[in-house]
């Protein structure tokens, strides 16, 4: 079965980096996109990036652009995202996600979250 687990959150000052890991498995990871979601409290969830199978295109949330990096690593089976110049908005967990076509129907697969908190 699918299964996404992501790594590397916790606390940090503002300013400072962080960087998810999200390990894979349970699919053709080299074929599918790979994105990083983002749930801070009493807020909808939201898109921050995403990164084509190839890892030759990615998009970002317009607040995180210049500061944060997806990348990721087909031989592993990893989906990464360097967090750099962290702000206290950044606060959320963070969640590895994809999303698997099988004939007429697609299945979003979420990972179990990892907790980011920027604070001084």
């Amino acid at each position: 079965q699918v299964q996404l687990v992501e790594s590397g959150g916790g606390l940090v000052q503002p300013g400072g980096s962080l960087r998810l890991s999200c390990a894979a498995s349970g699919f053709t990871f080299s074929t599918e996109a790979m994105s990083w979601y983002r749930q801070a409290p009493g807020k909808e969830r939201e898109l921050v990036a995403r990164i084509i199978s190839t890892g030759g295109s990615t998009n970002y949330a317009e607040s995180v652009k210049g500061r944060f990096t997806i990348s990721r690593d087909n031989a592993k089976n990893a989906v990464y995202l360097q967090m750099d110049s962290l702000k206290p908005e950044d606060t959320a967990v963070y969640y590895c996600n994809t999303v698997l076509i099988k004939g007429l129907a697609s299945y979003s697969y979420w990972g179990q979250g990892t907790r980011v908190t920027v604070s001084s």
